[in-house]
């Protein structure tokens, strides 16, 4: 039977030195009151200390909380995650070497506690081949005082892999919403399902402990079973939250019940986005949406995709998820990023991965921070700074196709739109089509090599990577090709012929045409899938 304790108490139970496996996205499914014990316990007394933190997905609220709380020297002197941005301490920690640092891809650290609870050797992979992930490369490592491999570079039935190994985790630190007097767990307050059980069993399959945080206690078997996520043998102890602030659904807000089921919102409580670039290259983005696709829309510019299918009522039409887990509705951004609005469904994370991976994916829509000639993308370092690639390495490599969104600069970017055309006011500081990136997140000459189709829409062009080379296929409306956008990189792109123009209509300030776009684009599919599914008239016999 679980103990219930308080926070203080909980932690007292964590050795140093131990391997400590987290739960969450940004805020949702994290237990902070949990991480602000650690922190507590380690500035007053100095235990627990030397702690291995491990989390698959970004983890705080970009100021003070989350993983900011472990971002300590001596507190956290291993690092193993995805990305470091939403914890601004240990994204210090990091980058200052206060702590050795391996990133990995959110999925294939996703799938590992899988693996560890049944005492398989690890996750073989081919996500991150030919990215900064690849020990041939830079092997993931975060700072210079990390010097040793963790992924490595396997070869099996003359295909080419990562592996990433297994290890014991020592404590699992999950969330859910309610437990019971015995220690089982239901979750249907969460936004998200982000592996709990799996790190549950992995830590205890390891000989480890489990500690979690709910909202709410009780009575034993009080609980449908149908409900219960987490059974009570793979519990020790259960934190409930002394407030609901520090046990917030999303990094944003504290409850929203649409967006853990219990409600349908109306569309109108998406909020708008204003005319501007991002809306632009949003709008044009969403014109490659296949008739019938699953969608994935990633952090930066797409994540706030939501918005522009609440605008644009076609909610019905496109099929939206987030790696994180949530299928259906409208995606939620930055600090709502990984939940949707009016999901149809909620599934493991690592289970998103898998279908990811395997083939289920169609588009991906990505953030756009830095490219190069050789359309390689990069979204995890900046002015020698990483921050990780999240689920960004995930998708890029398993969607069949691909459509990167940003402007074409960045640093105080000004546009105008008016009259079907962009006018740029005042342009970005920094280019972000350069000679090279500083790393190799996404690799164009392996997105050759597995066929992928790779669009690159920003506020004024659009380019597409062609047989390797980056291609300028359109430009918009009142941009002067020359000064506007030639000027503006580092190289100079192949220019298809003829270059085409991007629809004047979305550079208006209510369009109002995404839906009828993919109404006709379904019907043309429809149409030409009859043609060719009708067999072919024989021939009349001579008389």
């Amino acid at each position: 039977m679980a103990q219930f304790l308080s926070a203080a108490e909980a932690v007292a139970h964590i050795p140093d030195g131990a391997t400590v496996a987290w739960s969450g996205i940004q805020l949702s499914g994290f237990a902070e009151e949990v991480a602000i014990a650690i922190e507590d316990a380690f500035l007053e007394k100095g235990h627990p200390r030397q702690l291995r933190v491990v989390h698959p997905a970004g983890i705080g609220n970009f100021k003070d909380a989350g993983l900011h709380h472990l971002g300590h020297e001596g507190l956290t002197t291993r690092w193993l995650g995805a990305h470091t941005s939403a914890s601004p301490a240990m994204q210090k920690l990091v980058h200052e070497g206060g702590c050795q640092a391996q990133f990995v891809p959110q999925g294939p650290l996703a799938q590992l506690p899988r693996e560890i609870a049944g005492h398989r050797p690890g996750v073989i992979s081919k996500v991150g081949l030919g990215t900064f992930i690849d020990p041939r490369l830079e092997g993931g490592k975060g700072n210079s005082v990390t010097t040793e491999d963790y992924v490595r570079f396997i070869e099996f039935d003359g295909e080419e892999y990562l592996f990433y190994p297994a290890f014991p985790v020592d404590v699992a630190v999950i969330r859910a919403t309610t437990a019971d007097d015995l220690g089982n767990l239901s979750m249907e307050d969460e936004a998200l399902f982000l592996g709990q059980l799996t790190l549950a069993e992995a830590a205890k399959n390891s000989g480890g402990i489990v500690i979690a945080q709910v909202k709410y206690r009780a009575r034993a078997g009080s609980l449908n079973p149908q409900m219960v996520r987490i059974p009570s043998p793979l519990v020790d102890f259960v934190v409930v939250a002394s407030s609901l602030e520090l046990h917030p659904q999303s990094a944003a807000a504290l409850f929203n019940p649409a967006m853990s089921g219990q409600i349908k919102a109306p569309l109108a409580a998406v909020a708008p986005l204003p005319m501007d670039e991002m809306l632009v290259v949003l709008r044009r983005a969403m014109m490659e949406i296949a008739p019938g696709a699953t969608l994935n829309c990633g952090f930066g510019y797409p994540d706030a995709m939501g918005s522009v299918v609440a605008q644009e009522d076609v909610v019905d039409l496109v099929k939206l998820t987030t790696e994180a887990g949530a299928i259906g509705g409208a995606p939620g951004k930055f600090l709502y990023f990984g939940t949707s609005t009016n999901p149809e469904a909620l599934i493991e994370q690592e289970a998103m991965f898998d279908w990811y991976n395997g083939g289920g994916l169609d588009i991906g829509f990505l953030g756009l921070a830095q490219t190069d000639r050789q359309g390689n993308v990069n979204v995890s370092r900046f002015s020698g700074r990483s921050v990780g690639p999240g689920g960004f390495i995930d998708v890029s490599q398993a969607a069949k196709s691909l459509v990167y969104c940003g402007s074409l600069t960045a640093g105080g970017l000004e546009v105008a739109t008016g009259n079907g055309e962009m006018r740029i006011v005042h342009e970005g500081k920094y280019k972000k089509f350069l000679d090279h990136v500083e790393q190799v997140t996404f690799s164009g000459a392996e997105a050759v090599r597995r066929g992928q189709r790779v669009i690159y829409v920003t506020e004024r062009a659009v380019f597409e990577l062609r047989e390797g080379t980056m291609t300028l296929t359109e430009i918009a409306p009142g941009i002067d090709l020359e000064r506007d956008v030639l000027a503006q990189m580092d190289f100079v792109p192949a220019i298809a012929e003829p270059l085409g123009r991007m629809p004047a209509e979305i550079f208006q300030e209510h369009w109002g045409g995404l839906r009828a776009f993919l109404v006709d684009r379904q019907e043309a599919a429809a149409t030409r899938s009859l043609k060719t599914s009708r067999p072919a008239a024989s021939a009349s016999p001579s008389k």
